[in-house]
Order: structure tokens, then C-alpha cells, then sequence
């Protein structure tokens, strides 16, 4: 079996990393891509085609792992090659994930969940032909949605409003905290009830958010205009507050 990589940033690479069997074959193309891309290239010793077409063509499963605002634009250009799986691991909202889907015979919406360089990562997915993909749990951890587009995607979004909600209040929380110089205290009572690693975990998130506000507010925008017709009291509340950092 060949899977073929469009990209490889940290997402292929810890793919490239997991995924090992004398039965797989990893291939990706240099083709137009950045000096420290192809240097990650050389050295991770992964089989180089000379474009992405023929890796397109070659591979049994097609995983697209670039940026969300390349996403459509890979599909156009490789997915018409694919006659196996095209798998899309992108960070996408389900209306790009259905556009992709006019592009490509036999789309897998896939997501991350977690972060994408961990030991053991999980994905979700669905579409058609999902299952086809269980094999991959003998490296990582992948579960099947549905056989729904886009299911995936919306998933990945209602996580993402969880999380970046959480974050929003949690950093009004330590800011209130710092002015009565309690942050220490904040902490320690929350840890009661949340374990012993809450502070390191929270301190991590906290200087996260506010070294990619504007990033996060983008995302918090995407879900918002992906569930419009829903009650979104406490997201709107948390880009207001991300706009603020």
C-alpha cells in the first residue's frame, strides 16, 4: 500500500513517524516547496516523487495535510489524479469540507483531535468509505463518525468552541485574579477539584491564546458562521474577549 503526503508539516511528519509497516510505502514530492520543508524532507528519509501529481497518482490513500487556506486549491490541482482514498486532515469548517467534495471521487473528512505531533493521536472521520481506514488503529487511534461528510468537521468545530470558550474565561479568571494578588491561591483552589496539573496546564493554554489571539478569534468567527442559526451566547462572549488581548 502507498500513502501519499501533500505537506509535510507536523501533521505528516508524525504520521510518517507512527505509521510503520513493511506493508506501506510513505511517498511525498519537494515540488515547490520551502527550504526547511524540503530539509524535513531529506531527513525524515521518506520516498520522494518528482511532483505531486504522481504521488497523487501512485498513492492508495491521499492525505492532504497542508494549511485550511490551501485546502480547496489542493483538492482542484491533485484530487482529479486520485483513484484511491483522498483523505483531508485539515482544520476546515463542514462548507469547505463539502466543497472539497465536488473535487474528489472518494473523500474521507477527517480531524485531529488533540495535538497533531502527540504519541498517540486520535482521528475522527467519516464519509462513504470510513471504514476502509480502521486499519490504521493498529498505529494510531481512529474512530469513525458516520458515513456523513462533514461530520468530522463539525465535531472538530464544536470541540474547538468547547475549548476556546473554557479558555476565554479562564483568562478573565486569572486576569481578576492578578489584580487582587490571588493567582497563586486562584490556582491552588481550582486544582482541588481539577488535579494537581491544572495551573501547568492552564498557564500553558493562557500564554497559547494570547501569542495567537487573532488566530483563535478567526476560528472562533469560522464556527460562528458555520452555527449561525444556533444560540451562540458564550462563543460570541469569547471572541469578544479574545479581541481584547
Amino acid at each position: 500500500m502507498i500513502i501519499g503526503l501533500i505537506g509535510f508539516g507536523k501533521v505528516c511528519q508524525n504520521l510518517f513517524k507512527l505509521i510503520r509497516s513493511e506493508d506501506i510505502q510513505f511517498v511525498t514530492s519537494a515540488e515547490k516547496r520551502s527550504r526547511y520543508t524540503i530539509d524535513a524532507i531529506a531527513k525524515s528519509g521518506i520516498d520522494i516523487f518528482p511532483t505531486f501529481k504522481d504521488v497523487a497518482i501512485r498513492a492508495d490513500i491521499l492525505v492532504s495535510a497542508t494549511s485550511p487556506s490551501k485546502s480547496v486549491e489542493v483538492a482542484k490541482q491533485y484530487g482529479k489524479y486520485s483513484n484511491g482514498i483522498y483523505l483531508d486532515l485539515n482544520n476546515i469548517s463542514p462548507q469547505t469540507t463539502f466543497e472539497i467534495d465536488n473535487h474528489v471521487s472518494n473523500l474521507i473528512d477527517g480531524s485531529i483531535i488533540g495535538k497533531i505531533d502527540s504519541k498517540n493521536p486520535t482521528i475522527y472521520i467519516s464519509g462513504k468509505n470510513a471504514d476502509e481506514l480502521l486499519f490504521l488503529n493498529e498505529f494510531i487511534n481512529v474512530k469513525v463518525l458516520s458515513d456523513r461528510i462533514g461530520d468530522a468537521s463539525i465535531l472538530k468545530l464544536l470541540r474547538s468552541s468547547y475549548t476556546k470558550t473554557l479558555t476565554a474565561l479562564l483568562i478573565e479568571s486569572y486576569q481578576i485574579a492578578q489584580n487582587y494578588e490571588l493567582e497563586n491561591e486562584f490556582f491552588e483552589v481550582i486544582s482541588l477539584t481539577e488535579g494537581d496539573d491544572f495551573k501547568e496546564r492552564s498557564i500553558s493554554r493562557i500564554e497559547n491564546t494570547l501569542k495567537s489571539s487573532k488566530r483563535k478569534s478567526e476560528e472562533l468567527n469560522e464556527i460562528i458562521d458555520c452555527f449561525d442559526k444556533n444560540d451562540l451566547i458564550m462563543v460570541r462572549a469569547a471572541l469578544e474577549k479574545f479581541s481584547q488581548l
